[in-house]
């Protein structure tokens, strides 16, 4: 790890206190803690522990859904963010390895002759999936047959995937568990079309703090703590990234 002086808590916090991003949407990552209305979960934990290393205060301000975490780069909003890794956040944010990643597939409707993710990209299917999830961008990115509508968050994505008798919802597998569970007869696709990469991320622009970051997460992951946070915040679905 790089030696903390001054000028590097400088770089990772000019205001002087460390500002976290956090993706409320990722229930796997981020929650609200019912006794006290505040941020909790794992990003959370990474975050504190990543700001008592630097020696600084911290603050944790929560974003609604991804896209608004990567828009608030520009309005220099947040120090340091828990976001899922993707090419165009990549061209504000300087992302470190993942530290855990976490499988999307899709819910099928109930009478769906469709089994497999693999399936699902043909011609004359329609998958609806929340709209600037990273799953979404990169379905964006590789479908070649199949429709892709975007919805605003994943509970609007469940509602008009059932209203509007959509072919596949696209999501990451624990939240699909939860979804199934409202839909009698549906069913999970077997496998997946990616495993999203949670990452942390810096504002480009602070090489230092960047480098430090990166040494942090690989640190963090190896050691057990990201293990430990996962295991203290009692979360099922999150899989520790392989060595960046």
């Amino acid at each position: 790890m790089s030696e903390i002086d001054a000028a590097l808590r400088a770089e990772f916090a000019p205001t002087g206190t460390l500002r976290i991003g956090l993706n409320m949407s990722n229930f796997l990552l981020t929650r609200i803690d019912a006794a006290t209305g505040t941020p909790a979960g794992v990003a959370h934990d990474l975050g504190q522990e990543l700001a008592r290393r630097l020696g600084l205060p911290v603050a944790m301000h929560p974003f609604p859904n991804p896209g608004a975490v990567s828009d608030a780069v520009a309005k220099d909003q947040w120090d340091v963010c828990f976001l899922a890794a993707e090419p165009k956040r990549a061209e504000v944010i300087d992302f470190t390895s993942a530290y855990v990643e976490i499988e999307a597939t899709y819910l099928l409707p109930p009478g769906s002759s469709l089994r497999h993710a693999e399936e699902i990209d043909a011609k004359g299917i329609r998958i609806i999936a929340p709209n600037r999830a990273a799953y979404e961008l990169y379905l964006t990115r590789t479908l070649k047959h199949a429709s892709l509508i975007r919805e605003p968050g994943a509970d609007a994505s469940f509602k008009r995937f059932v209203e509007e008798k959509f072919d596949a919802l696209a999501g990451l597998r624990p939240r699909l568990a939860s979804d199934q569970e409202k839909l009698e007869g549906s069913h999970i696709a077997q496998g997946h079309f990616t495993a999203v990469q949670q990452a942390a991320g810096i504002p480009k622009g602070r090489p230092r703090a960047a480098k430090y970051l990166s040494d942090y997460i690989e640190d963090v992951r190896s050691s057990g703590l990201v293990a430990k946070a996962i295991a203290d915040n009692k979360i099922v679905g999150l899989s520790i990234a392989a060595k960046g």
